[in-house]
């Protein structure tokens, strides 16, 4: 009975060693997903827009890892769930908006996320099956534009760019439909979803189309638009975080990788000017 006691005795306690043990791996695990440690292994789960932000992310994602950053990347097909996401906890981080975008965006939903590096410039055009060139619309064509406050006012910017309407003076990135102050050839303008207008293309006279949506719908910025904005356009995408957490340690790695050479030697030749580095 005493040699069968030591037995059980002695099991017992190997349990109890394998146990704790285990426990302590399990802690340093976690310990080093949750990044707190500089060269930590880490996870960030990034919500993107599908198309070129998602493309760019997955070679972000490549580089980074090779600093013990893995990314998870989340794709949207809208404008306003990657902000929501965002807020709510679910996201760590967002790649997919300009500033003008993000300020509209907190102001009317009360959301406390900020900008913490610059990304790339998706350039908006304006597209047609029908004409092409802008000088060949007709009085009364219909001209469709996003239906979000910063993204209609950058389309009005553009058309007004292209000659074909002007603006109140100082209006600026709060520009709306109201705010055409000449518009010599009674053009009418349909605000639709950014994302649905590849798609209504064809049903008007005329579109301006984030480079996004364009790009994901096959179309070339710099062959397929009839007008596009200048390659020193201010309307730069950036990387969002939730205000309270914009210096934690994997940020400062994600960016790292994101405004790495390789990434951007990827951009430089995956869309060939169409989507411009930014940083």
């Amino acid at each position: 009975m005493k040699k069968w006691f030591n037995v059980f005795a002695t099991s017992i306690l190997a349990i109890s060693l394998l146990t704790a043990c285990g426990s302590a791996g399990d802690k340093t695990t976690e310990a080093s997903g949750s990044g707190q440690e500089e060269g930590a292994t880490a996870t960030l789960k990034v919500g993107v827009t599908s198309g070129p932000h998602e493309e760019v992310m997955e070679k972000v994602k490549e580089v980074a890892a090779k600093d013990g950053l893995n990314i998870e990347i989340v794709p949207f097909n809208d404008y306003i769930q990657p902000n929501k996401s965002l807020a709510e906890g679910e996201l760590d981080a967002n790649s997919f908006q300009h500033q003008p975008f993000l300020d509209q965006f907190k102001e009317d939903h009360q959301l406390d996320l900020v900008g913490i590096a610059n990304t790339i410039n998706l350039t908006m055009g304006i597209y047609s099956t029908k004409i092409k060139d802008v000088k060949d619309l007709k009085e009364g064509d219909v001209l469709g534009l996003p239906n979000d406050p910063t993204n209609g006012a950058r389309a009005l910017q553009l058309f007004e760019l292209a000659g074909l309407i002007k603006l109140k003076d100082g209006v600026g990135v709060k520009a709306t439909v109201r705010d055409i102050v000449e518009n010599p050839k009674n053009l009418q303008f349909k605000e639709l979803e950014a994302a649905f207008i590849p798609q209504a293309l064809d049903d008007l006279s005329a579109a301006a189309i984030n480079g996004n949506y364009a790009v994901e719908q096959g179309l070339i910025p710099t062959e397929d638009a009839i007008f596009t904005e200048p390659k020193d356009s201010p309307w730069v995408n950036l990387i969002a975080v939730r205000t309270e957490e914009k210096d934690r340690e994997e940020f400062k790695r994600l960016v790292n990788a994101y405004h790495s050479d390789e990434v951007k030697k990827f951009i430089d030749e995956r869309f060939k000017g169409s989507i411009v580095a930014s940083w």
